[in-house]
């Protein structure tokens, strides 16, 4: 889809000068190879650095791979686009991908050369499986050319994290976007009036919070279960999962990634661990109590969302975006006495953890075609790419849009939206949404909302600036070495990590619901070692240096 017909001019002004500006290799790339951009200088702007507002100097067009999320479809004429346009000469030729086909078709796209210059929304393990054909620009060729990237992970002391990014020839491929701080936000909302009526406080852990389900099954015999679930998409209830998982001692549902978890001395496959087994145990006993909606593991979320709403079950896995439309939801319904409360997410028999993903400080990123340093206007897309998702002044445009339209700021720097415009619940009964009537506050533009721990608090509730308060007073798990393959040891590892995968997450389904016993756990480990984990393992520790 394309939103303006714009063509990107042959020459300008800078390329007239002759200027010869390379990118150094940085940080540890091993070739030290200098790459020469001289002849792409087209609409760059000569004095760009940090706290520079980024211009064109003329009109140029880039291709962007744009995540359509149903909850805010593209629009044409939003005023994002419009400011895109207008105040930084850049529009777009967007290459639209529904939420529901993104990772499949990213893939798709990437690996036949047909993907658009801009890939955002992406993480590092999406790609990592793509770059040995060459179609995935080594952006860590030219961070010469990110000043207000390099500027943040210097400040906010990211660069052991960013080089755990490396492969193994010493490069990165994906522009992770970039938190001051950790923001957790993934948990279950209770109904709160429920809770307090039956004289119970927030669960401090899991133990405990399934003795309240119990309670809360006894107070409403109208319930089928108290408890349901939702984000079932690629695997059973993939957020609630990984919220836990640290408190179990693993990594599960959206953090399972490359599936290995580091047990202090080396890594261990994820899903055949002491841990792995804890965390599926405790939610297949809840299945087997009657306290957990076995629907809750495959069902959409539209149906989760309404047995919330409508009384059907008293807790829902959450984040503090969709709090507000659970709430909109109860309303609707005619429910105007429900409360409902995110709870932090409880202790377990780990401790009291966040696992490595959620207590980091990387959220999705964004990764180049490698086409896209043969275009003239390289440099300008560079620069607009350092200026919009690092720059403290595109940060801010990506969240809260234009001061005078979407929000406004005091003398101080408090922001505050406009009377006509809402986001999560900022200011109730505003007609207008930032995202869906905007396009601001869009992952697409703001690479998740990674940002400043002011612009992340900027726009959160005194409720959910609660909640992220306790969830940081967590231990967060240890991360381990980084995981540089090779080529070949990641070709041979690819498609075995994929089967591994698949076959643990169709085990995982299975326990949880009690279509397979957990005294079948050790029957599981066998066969997952019989499909190569030690292998897999073998592979990963001696690509982390951990063995020879």
């Amino acid at each position: 889809m394309r939103i303006t017909p714009r063509k990107v001019a042959a020459a300008t002004a800078v390329a007239a000068l002759g200027l010869t500006l390379t990118a150094c290799s940085s940080g540890g790339d091993d070739d030290g190879a200098a790459v020469d951009t001289a002849d792409k200088m087209v609409g760059a702007m000569e004095d760009y650095g940090v706290g520079t507002t980024f211009k064109a100097t003329e009109p140029l067009e880039f291709g962007l791979m744009y995540r359509d999320h149903p909850n805010y479809p593209l629009q044409k004429d939003w005023s994002i686009l419009k400011a895109f346009e207008e105040e930084h000469n850049v529009t777009f030729d967007i290459q639209s991908v529904p939420l529901a086909d993104w990772q499949q078709k990213r893939a798709l796209l990437i690996s036949s050369g047909d993907a658009a210059d801009l890939i955002p929304s992406t993480y590092a393990a999406d790609v990592e499986t793509l770059t040995s054909g060459g179609a995935v620009l080594p952006i860590s060729d030219y961070l010469d050319y990110l000043p207000n990237f390099q500027d943040k992970v210097e400040k906010w002391g990211l660069q052991e994290d960013l080089d755990r990014l490396r492969q193994a020839d010493g490069k990165f491929y994906v522009l992770p976007g970039l938190h001051e701080s950790p923001k957790p936000s993934y948990s279950i909302a209770i109904r709160e009036d429920w809770w307090e009526d039956a004289g119970l406080e927030d669960p401090k852990t899991w133990d405990e919070f399934a003795d309240q389900l119990e309670v809360i099954k006894e107070e409403h015999p109208e319930l089928d279960y108290p408890y349901t679930e939702r984000w079932s998409i690629n695997g059973p209830m993939e957020a609630t999962l990984q919220a836990a998982a640290g408190n179990f001692g693993t990594e599960a549902g959206w953090g399972y990634g490359d599936g290995v978890t580091w047990n202090g001395s080396e890594y261990e496959y994820t899903g055949t661990s002491e841990g792995y087994k804890e965390l599926v145990s405790y939610f297949a006993d809840l299945v087997d109590r009657g306290l957990l909606d076995p629907e809750g593991l495959t069902q959409e979320d539209d149906p989760a969302i309404a047995k919330l709403t409508t009384g059907k079950v008293a807790a829902l896995g959450v984040n503090d975006q969709e709090m507000t439309r659970y709430r909109t939801g109860f309303e609707e319904a005619g429910d105007k006495d429900a409360k409902l409360k995110e709870i932090v997410v409880p202790a377990g028999p780990a401790g009291n953890i966040m696992d490595a993903t959620t207590g980091g400080q990387f959220e999705s990123g964004i990764a180049l075609s490698s086409s896209a340093a043969e275009r003239d206007d390289f440099v300008a897309m560079l620069q607009f790419v350092d200026w919009l998702y690092y720059s403290d002044e595109g940060l801010e445009f990506a969240k809260w849009g234009i001061e005078g339209e979407t929000y406004t700021k005091d003398a101080d720097g408090t922001r505050t939206l406009a009377d006509d415009v809402d986001w999560s619940g900022l200011n109730p009964g505003a007609p207008k949404l930032l995202n869906t009537d905007f396009g601001y506050y869009n992952g697409v533009w703001s690479l998740a909302h990674g940002s400043t721990s002011d612009l992340v608090r900027s726009t959160l509730t005194p409720e959910v600036q609660g909640f992220l308060d306790e969830m940081n007073k967590k231990d967060v798990a240890e991360k381990g070495p980084g995981i540089a393959m090779d080529e070949m040891q990641r070709e041979e590892s690819s498609l075995l990590q994929t089967n591994l995968q698949d076959l643990v997450m169709t085990a995982t389904s299975q326990f949880i619901l009690g279509d397979r016993s957990l005294d079948e756990w050790d029957a599981y480990v066998a066969e997952v070692e019989s499909a190569g984990s030690q292998t897999y393992v073998d592979t990963v520790n001696q690509a982390a240096g951990v063995t020879e």
